[in-house]
């Protein structure tokens, strides 16, 4: 249940900032992981630790929830697999071709798979402003995987990072979208049930990494990582996102996921170095700007 107070709506706040800066983390934890454990690994043990991190805390709602998981196996199993193990693959994979800053910016079009999904799949009705938005959107992940020339997209020669980026935001546009058909059960059954799902759908990736002689076993730093990954963005930030949409509702918080780029590209300029170019800030000017024109409502 919401509540309109100013103390509740101030404490959302404060934890939706936490949630949306470890967001932003995420993807410079992932640069930082680049050549001290493989990608698939990196998804495969995140996950694993965090199912296991969140099950003291879920347990009561697990055995109550118990019947709904049996009754929805297969869906439960999807939703940790394409928006938790798919997703978190393609980007960790991306951040060893592209940077992090185009990973968190091309991360921004989330929003706008969203809304394109529930168009096509439900017919949900749009207005003129939600339809300029999404084009404005599309056009500021164009630029950045165009890396300012618009001519790589005519050419169809896009970074592989960036290609990749593509795949994961696919993945978890879809996730979200498909939440409003969740089964009804407590949030910490639902995140520790699809949070081991994921960790079961990575193995045939982390076999393909040993399979190819690509699996890089984690040495100090890239456990170091595993760990930052799985109870900081992967467990805490969803578990404070959700108490915020507790709050305030999801409407309001919903909003605050458009401060993931921006932190993102700060941490990636002041903890990676990486170079901020003028079509990164405009391509993020017209994907926030695209994001909020869509969220606009009659």
């Amino acid at each position: 249940m919401t509540t309109d107070s100013p103390r509740a709506s101030w404490l959302a706040y404060l934890l939706l900032l936490f949630s949306t800066a470890a967001w932003g983390l995420n993807a410079v934890a992932g640069k930082f992981a680049v050549g001290h454990v493989s990608p698939m690994l990196l998804t495969n043990l995140r996950w694993a630790i965090a199912g296991l991190a969140a099950l003291p805390f879920a347990w009561p709602h697990l055995v109550r929830d118990w019947p709904t998981i049996r009754r929805y196996p297969v869906r439960l199993a999807a939703y940790g697999v394409v928006g938790f193990a798919c997703f978190n693959a393609a980007m960790y994979s991306a951040l060893n071709y592209t940077s992090a800053i185009n990973v968190v910016i091309i991360q921004a079009g989330v929003p706008g798979v969203i809304f394109a999904l529930n168009f096509i799949v439900i017919r949900q009705r749009t207005t003129a402003a939600q339809l300029i938005g999404f084009v404005i959107t599309v056009l500021g992940v164009g630029l950045i995987v165009s890396g300012g020339h618009i001519s790589r997209l005519l050419g169809l020669s896009l970074n592989r990072g960036d290609a990749l980026m593509l795949v994961a935001i696919l993945c978890y546009g879809g996730f979200t979208a498909a939440l409003r058909t969740k089964p009804a059960m407590h949030w910490l059954s639902f995140i520790a049930v699809i949070a081991t799902a994921a960790a079961i759908g990575a193995l045939p990736f982390t076999y393909w990494e040993y399979a190819t002689g690509t699996l890089v076993a984690p040495d100090p730093r890239g456990l170091g990582v595993i760990i930052f990954a799985a109870l900081v963005p992967g467990l805490t930030a969803q578990a404070l996102f959700i108490r915020s949409n507790e709050l305030i509702g999801a409407n309001r918080a919903g909003v605050f996921f458009n401060l993931v780029p921006i932190f993102g590209t700060l941490f990636s300029v002041l903890m990676l170095g990486e170079a901020l170019r003028l079509y990164h800030i405009v391509a993020l000017a017209l994907v926030l700007g695209g994001i909020a024109l869509a969220e606009r409502r009659r």
